[in-house]
């Protein structure tokens, strides 16, 4: 896939009128239809007046090829952090109807219990030995105060995935720290619950995390890997078509045609 060919289908070109001369002409054609411009994005010529104009040092910083397949990577990753906010919201939502209506669960249970239990003996099965049963109950019989941790948990880790799905979407720096950070805080929590019971979906869970952190840090140039921010402003810079094409007049390199 042209990835920017698809940026400019989603976008529209990206045309940009130097006010330098030499850099000007190398970026302007004349065709049946008049004057057409290069995109900084794709590269190909778009008939009419260009989109913006000025300084080439004020040119806008286009992301083409690589830039933005990386940043339909990063948009992928902040659907996925909504739809975590969206289900740890649900659970804190469900965790709250709970604490409401806990009394009167307290009583249908105890109520309905012996009646189970009468039925299960027929089966040869005994419901007070039931692990599940004994969890069950436990969770009824919670503190309010536990509850009300478990809800602040939940609510606040949401706002996270929220704020990272912001960031992310939104191609921004910050974006990328709030992510590696929310995400390498509970990589401990994942190698703990490693250690009581093994599971693929544990293991997948964990790598792909890993994965992610890694890819944020190298790739995004984070906490100063690889020359920091300056770098990646600078390797964005050295991307765009503007600055190929003034290169190219520095140079002296023949005009394309």
């Amino acid at each position: 896939m042209d990835w920017s060919l698809r940026g400019c289908s989603r976008q529209g070109h990206a045309t940009y009128a130097p006010d330098e001369p030499e850099l000007r002409e190398r970026l302007r054609t004349d065709t049946v239809l008049g004057d057409a411009w290069r995109c900084l994005r794709c590269g190909d010529f778009v008939p009419g007046p260009p989109r913006g104009h000025g300084p080439a040092d004020e040119a806008p910083i286009v992301l083409r090829g690589k830039a933005l397949r990386e940043a339909f990577i990063l948009r992928i990753l902040a659907v996925e952090r909504w739809f975590r906010a969206a289900l740890l919201a649900a659970l804190a939502g469900a965790v709250f109807y709970f604490e409401s209506s806990q009394t009167s669960l307290q009583q249908l249970f105890e109520h309905a219990l012996p009646r189970f239990a009468a039925a299960a003996k027929s089966f040869n099965y005994d419901l007070s030995k039931s692990p599940t049963l004994a969890e069950v109950e436990k969770l009824l019989h919670s503190r309010h105060s536990t509850l009300h941790l478990v809800e602040g948990f939940l609510i606040g880790y949401a706002l996270l995935q929220f704020a990272e799905g912001i960031g992310l979407w939104s191609l921004k720096r910050w974006g990328e720290y709030v992510a590696v950070v929310g995400t390498s805080i509970f990589l401990p929590l994942e190698v703990y619950e490693l250690t009581k019971h093994i599971t693929y979906v544990k293991i997948g869970a964990l790598v792909i995390n890993l994965l992610l952190v890694v890819y944020l840090i190298v790739s995004k140039r984070l906490f100063g890997v690889r020359g920091g921010g300056r770098a990646a402003h600078a390797k964005r810079q050295e991307e765009s078509l503007l600055e190929v094409e003034a290169a190219a007049v520095e140079r002296g390199a023949p005009e394309p045609g």
